[in-house]
C-alpha cells in the first residue's frame, strides 16, 4: 500500500496469463485465506481462473497473513486499500486492465462500497448476502431495535481479530504482528454500542445514502434464509445501471454451496456475469428476467432444511406491476376480509420475555439448527390473528406490511410483527417478520419517546419473501411486545393496546404464470476439486433451551463448534468454536444477559497458538453494561491478556 503496509493474497492464474493477459477478479475479506476460507476459495477461484480469469483473494490490513491493525468494519482505509489493489491488479503483467469483485458478506459490501467509489479499473461486481444500509438492515439493527447479532457478530470479529499471521508466510515477525494486532484492534461492540441511532458512522459505507455512485453492473444474490435478502429487491429497484437479482432458498453461503437446497451451478452464471462484462462476449444474460427467486412452498417447521420444495420464478422487471395488494383487518383473533364490517375495539398484550426462545438466528450462517421452530411455541404470549382456512392457494411475493393502530404505557417500546403458515394439523411455520422499535416511527436518525396512553398509527414493514399458502392453511399474524434474544428488550415491559378495525395486514400478492415454467434450469453446481481437508475431531451445532422453573431463570445456548481439522497442504491444524449464552429471569427485563466464548487454535509440530475471547452484555433500564476479555496462549504460555469494563447510556433502545 501507498503507506507502506503490505497486503497478503493468494493469486491463481490461467497458465498463458502472462504471455496473453485476461481479466482479474477480486474477493477482498478479512477472514483468512490461509486457513478459515481455504476450503471455500479452492473451489471457487480454481474454477475461474480455469475459465480464463486471474483470481485475487486478498486478506484486509489487519487481517490474516496481512500486515496492520484492523479495527473496525468498512472504514475509509479499507476502500483506499481496495482501490489501490485494484490498480495494483491491473498493473500486472497478466491482467488485461478489465476487474471485477466478488464476494459474500462482507466481500459483498466492500464491492458495493468500492463500486461507489467508481474506479475506472472496477467493470463489474457480484454482490452476495450484502446490504446497502448499514443501519436499517445489517447484524446490528432491525426497525431501529438492537440485534443480538450485534453482539455474537462483535464476538466472531473479536475472535478473528485476536488470530496471528502464519509464520510459513511472514516470517520472523509472525509475533510481532500478532502482539500489534491484539494490543490495537480494539473492542469493536464498545464502538457500535455508541451509535443507536442512525447517525454518520452508519451513514459511511451505506450506498443507500447515494444509489446513484453505483454505476456498474450488478448482479445481486442472496438466500431467503439469508438474513440480507432484502437488499436485491432494493438494489434492483434503485441502481439504475445494468442489474440482475437472483434468491433461492439459501442461508449465508454461495449458491453453489447452497444449504437449504437446491444448489445451483453459480459459477457458471458467474462466468456468463464476467463473459459479458469483463470479456465483451455475448452471454445473453442480460436478455433473461432482471430477477429470479424461489417461490417456497409450504413445510412444516423445524430448525433445519436439506432442501427447501418451490419452483423458480421470474420478473422482467423490479418492481413488478403484477403484484398486487390483498388486504386483511386485524380483529380479535382473526384476519378478515376488508369488506366485512369490523367494530374497532382495544386488544391488549404485554409479552414474556419468553417470546422469541424459538425465532433463531437473524441471519442463517450455519442454514441449521438456526431457523425457527413451531410458531406456536411462542403464540402464547402474543396477540394472534388467524384468517379462516384458504379458499384458494395464494402466493406472495415482496415485504408485506402491517399498519398498526397502538398504544402504549411506557416511552420506549417495540413490536414484533410474525407472519406464519399454519397447517391443518395447526402446526405453525414462520414465513417472515419484522421488528419496529416505537420510538424510530417517525426516523431512526432522531427518535421520539411516546406519551403513555396517546394512540399512534405506524407501518411494519415485514422481510422479503416469496410463499406459497396452500388451499387450507391459514395464515396467522403474530405481535409481541418483546423477542428476545433476537432483538434486546425494551427498557421494561411493556403494555400494548392494539386498536382491531382499523389495523391491517398488507400482502404483495403474485399470481402464477405458466410463463415460470418455460424458465431455462440452472446448472448442477460446479466447482474445482476441494482443498484436502482432514477432520480429527467432528463438528456441532446445537441449540439448547433451558427451562429453569426452580430458579425461573431460562436459558438458550447456542454452540457452534466447527470441530478440529488439518489443511494437509500446510500442515495446519485447525480448531474453532464458539458458545452463546442469552438468559433471563422470571419478567425482570434488567435480568437479560447475552455472553460469547470463543476459542481459536492453530497448531503445527513446531508452533501452537491459542485465543480466547469472552464477551459479555447486559444492561438497566438506563445503560448497556459490556465486560470483555481477550486471553493469548504462546503454547502453555499466556502471552497477552487485556479486559474491558464499559458503561454506555442506553438512546432510546
Amino acid at each position: 500500500m501507498s503507506d507502506g503496509v503490505r497486503l497478503a493474497a493468494r493469486i491463481w492464474l490461467p497458465e498463458n496469463a502472462e504471455i496473453q493477459p485476461v481479466p482479474g477478479i477480486l474477493e477482498y475479506i478479512p477472514y483468512r485465506k490461509r486457513d478459515s476460507t481455504a476450503y471455500r476459495d479452492s473451489i471457487m477461484h480454481p474454477y475461474f481462473a480455469g475459465h480464463g480469469y486471474v483470481c485475487v483473494r486478498v486478506d484486509l490490513r489487519g487481517s490474516g497473513d496481512s500486515e496492520g491493525v484492523l479495527t473496525d468494519e468498512y472504514l475509509q482505509q479499507e476502500q483506499q486499500d481496495g482501490l489501490e489493489v485494484l490498480r495494483w491488479i491491473t498493473q500486472q503483467p497478466w491482467c488485461n486492465g478489465s476487474v471485477g469483485m466478488i464476494g459474500i458478506s462482507w466481500g459483498g459490501f466492500n464491492g458495493l462500497q468500492i463500486a461507489a467509489h467508481r474506479p475506472p479499473e472496477l467493470k463489474a461486481i457480484i454482490t452476495v448476502c450484502s446490504t446497502d444500509d448499514r443501519y436499517a438492515d445489517d447484524i446490528h439493527h432491525m426497525g431501529g431495535c438492537l440485534l443480538g447479532d450485534n453482539l455474537s457478530w462483535a464476538s466472531t470479529m473479536f475472535a478473528y481479530n485476536s488470530c496471528p499471521p502464519d509464520p510459513l508466510l511472514v516470517g520472523e515477525r509472525w509475533k510481532e504482528l500478532w502482539l500489534e494486532r491484539l494490543h490495537g484492534s480494539g473492542l469493536w461492540l464498545d464502538t457500535w454500542l455508541r451509535h443507536q441511532r442512525r447517525d454518520d458512522y452508519w451513514k459511511h459505507g451505506s450506498i443507500c445514502e447515494d444509489f446513484s455512485a453505483v454505476t456498474c453492473p450488478v448482479f445481486a444474490v442472496s438466500g431467503w434464509t439469508d438474513g440480507y435478502s432484502n437488499a436485491v429487491l432494493r438494489l434492483l429497484s434503485n441502481l439504475k445501471g445494468p442489474r440482475k437479482g437472483l434468491i433461492g432458498p439459501w442461508g449465508h453461503k454461495y449458491p453453489h454451496l447452497g444449504v437449504p437446497g437446491p444448489a445451483i451451478g453459480f459459477l457458471q452464471e458467474s462466468l456468463r456475469w464476467w463473459d459479458k462484462w469483463l470479456k465483451g462476449i455475448e452471454t445473453k444474460i442480460m436478455e433473461e428476467p432482471m430477477l429470479r427467486v424461489w417461490m417456497q412452498e409450504s413445510v412444516l417447521p423445524t430448525t433445519y432444511y436439506d432442501t427447501r420444495p418451490g419452483r423458480w420464478i421470474a420478473e422482467p422487471s423490479w418492481p413488478s406491476s403484477s403484484i398486487g395488494n390483498y388486504q386483511y383487518s386485524l380483529v380479535r383473533g382473526r384476519l378478515v376480509d376488508p369488506d366485512e364490517t369490523i367494530p374497532e375495539r382495544p386488544l391488549t398484550i404485554q409479552s414474556p420475555l419468553s417470546v422469541g426462545l424459538f425465532a433463531g438466528k437473524w441471519c442463517s450462517y450455519a442454514a441449521g439448527p438456526d431457523l425457527a421452530h413451531d410458531q406456536r411455541e411462542e403464540d402464547g404470549g402474543a396477540l394472534v390473528f388467524d384468517s379462516a382456512p384458504l379458499k384458494e392457494t395464494q402466493e406472495i411475493l415482496g415485504a408485506p406490511v402491517v399498519e398498526l393502530d397502538l398504544q402504549v404505557n411506557q416511552p420506549i417500546a417495540m413490536v414484533a410483527v410474525r407472519l406464519s403458515d399454519v397447517a391443518q394439523d395447526d402446526k405453525a411455520t414462520r414465513v417472515t417478520y419484522g421488528l419496529l422499535n416505537l420510538t424510530h416511527r417517525n426516523c431512526s436518525e432522531n427518535p421520539e419517546h411516546l406519551k403513555p396512553g396517546e394512540r399512534y398509527r405506524v407501518r411494519v414493514q415485514l422481510n422479503d419473501i416469496a410463499q406459497i399458502f396452500p388451499h387450507g392453511h391459514r395464515l396467522r399474524l403474530s405481535i409481541s411486545t418483546s423477542y428476545w434474544p433476537l432483538a434486546w428488550p425494551s427498557p421494561e415491559p411493556v403494555r400494548l393496546t392494539v386498536y382491531s378495525g382499523i389495523s391491517t395486514l398488507n400482502l404483495p400478492i403474485r399470481p402464477a404464470r405458466e410463463l415460470d415454467a418455460q424458465l431455462p434450469a440452472f446448472g448442477e453446481a460446479e466447482g474445482a476439486p476441494p482443498l484436502a481437508k482432514t477432520m480429527i475431531e467432528p463438528e456441532h451445532h446445537n441449540w439448547r433451551v433451558i427451562r429453569d422453573l426452580a430458579k425461573d431463570e431460562s436459558t438458550l445456548e447456542v454452540i457452534n463448534d466447527k470441530g478440529t481439522y488439518r489443511l494437509e497442504a500446510i500442515d495446519l491444524e485447525v480448531q474453532s468454536k464458539t458458545v452463546e449464552t442469552y438468559t433471563y429471569r422470571a419478567d425482570d427485563f434488567s435480568s437479560v444477559r447475552g455472553e460469547t466464548l470463543c476459542t481459536r487454535s492453530f497448531k503445527r509440530q513446531d508452533w501452537s497458538i491459542k485465543t480466547v475471547t469472552r464477551t459479555v452484555l447486559t444492561s438497566s433500564p438506563t445503560h448497556f453494561h459490556l465486560l470483555a476479555d481477550l486471553d493469548a496462549y504462546e503454547g502453555d504460555k499466556r502471552v497477552y491478556c487485556t479486559s474491558w469494563d464499559k458503561t454506555i447510556p442506553r438512546d432510546f433502545i
